[in-house]
């Protein structure tokens, strides 16, 4: 009871929420937009004389813990850890919870970070030398490699089982961990072998995890961690720690590990990528914690154009600006072929990017141009049919500014009067 009062009275709730959500003083209170769901509005309130937060939008409210709680997904145990990490407090062993699941969590994360150490060592020792030589190619820097903790999983079933175990960890401890599978038959064995590693490293500088690629045609491409008691695919962002830090203002959110790695290097620290599934709500509401501009950078192809729509379905009812970066295709050996972000850095370069990002279509526009390439507009028929089509998405447009704007260039192109 007394460290955490003594917690509590080290935490004050302006700094606690200020490390999330931008406020702005009003009569002896402060107003922000709600971390916890969507709005434009402000409706978040935090008392500093009462040291409690509420959002008259949802209705959440509570003190410094609660907020850490909610906003980080964590038990009561974990946002009270934070917060003494935070405030420079040793937490008592005994404190709350189930002290056995947090030593587990603890030392779930010390052997990722382990692992991550080794995966990177092998990276440039004999047998990580493929892997090297694949990432060279890809035009990956030696700081770069650094920076991100590339490493790679030697060819062999049980490289990684071997190198814990001279740290003190057994099979179980890995299977825990995501870093090991077990086969019918019982056998256990390296999750990740013969890949190039990327370690997945949470906001709080912790490895939760960890995306391997193939470096030939073979197949799964990418393979990575099943989700743990630290690790969940659907509420961590790939770089986020790095681009939380950026100056730049927005976040452009790419496909994959390489995309957002080739623009970090190319100087767009605020890149970054999803996990192996597609965006969700939970994802928009991590994002929104550190922007309210996001650049949706997905491949220019048909699964990356399904992909930019249901992303900006979710993200329609939230307080983001969203821009749609579509790169161009180009051409090889005559023919058209679709490239990614990498791809565009690699042959266009930074300068040829930046002026892409400048010019980026916001939501709507990008909408009204994938249904614009469906039709033929010299067709009179084809015109008739786009008409259609087109209505139906302007008159989901929430704003009448906005259906009136983009209801005269929807009559532009199909040249009739709006």
């Amino acid at each position: 009871s007394s460290f955490k009062d003594e917690l509590v009275a080290r935490s004050d709730i302006v700094d606690v929420v200020s490390d999330y959500v931008t406020l702005t003083p009003k009569g002896g209170s402060y107003w922000g937009l709600c971390p916890f769901h969507g709005e434009k509005t402000p409706s978040f309130h935090v008392l500093p004389d009462r040291q409690l937060y509420h959002c008259f939008g949802c209705g959440k409210g509570g003190g410094a813990i609660n907020f850490v709680m909610e906003l980080e997904n964590l038990s009561f145990r974990d946002a009270v850890s934070v917060l003494a990490k935070r405030a420079g407090m040793t937490m008592p062993e005994s404190f709350g919870g189930s002290p056995d699941a947090q030593k587990r969590r603890e030392k779930m994360l010390e052997l990722n970070r382990r692992a991550a150490l080794a995966f990177h060592r092998w990276l440039y020792a004999p047998e990580g030398a493929h892997g090297l030589d694949y990432l060279r190619r890809r035009g990956l820097s030696p700081g770069t490699l650094t920076r991100f903790g590339l490493g790679f999983a030697p060819d062999s079933w049980d490289a990684l089982i071997q190198e814990m175990a001279k740290q003190g960890y057994d099979k179980r401890d890995l299977l825990d961990a995501g870093l090991a599978v077990s086969n019918k038959d019982g056998r256990i064995y390296d999750r990740f072998r013969n890949r190039v590693i990327f370690p997945i490293i949470d906001v709080r500088g912790g490895v939760i995890g960890f995306g391997g690629r193939v470096m030939d045609d073979s197949t799964p491409k990418y393979l990575n961690s099943p989700d743990t008691p630290v690790y969940n695919k659907s509420r961590n962002i790939f770089a986020l720690n790095i681009a939380k830090k950026s100056k730049a203002g927005r976040v452009i959110l790419t496909e994959g590990y390489m995309d957002t790695i080739a623009l970090h290097q190319a100087g767009f620290d605020n890149a970054v990528a999803s996990l192996g599934t597609s965006l969700t709500e939970e994802h928009a509401r991590i994002l929104a914690r550190y922007t309210k501009e996001l650049v949706l950078c997905y491949d220019n192809d048909n699964a990356g154009k399904i992909a930019t729509e249901r992303a900006l379905q979710i993200l329609d009812q939230s307080e983001f600006s969203v821009k749609v970066l579509q790169l161009p295709r180009r051409l090889v050996d005559g023919e058209s072929v679709k490239q990614d972000a990498d791809d565009f850095i690699k042959f266009q370069g930074p300068d040829a990017f930046e002026r892409l990002l400048s010019g980026s279509e916001n939501g709507v526009e990008f909408r009204m141009a994938q249904v614009a390439g469906k039709y033929d507009l010299t067709s009179d028929e084809a015109r008739v049919a786009y008409c259609e089509e087109i209505s139906q998405l302007l008159s989901s447009l929430p704003n009448a500014v906005e259906r009136e704007i983009y209801t005269a260039r929807a009559a532009e192109a199909a040249r009739i009067s709006p």
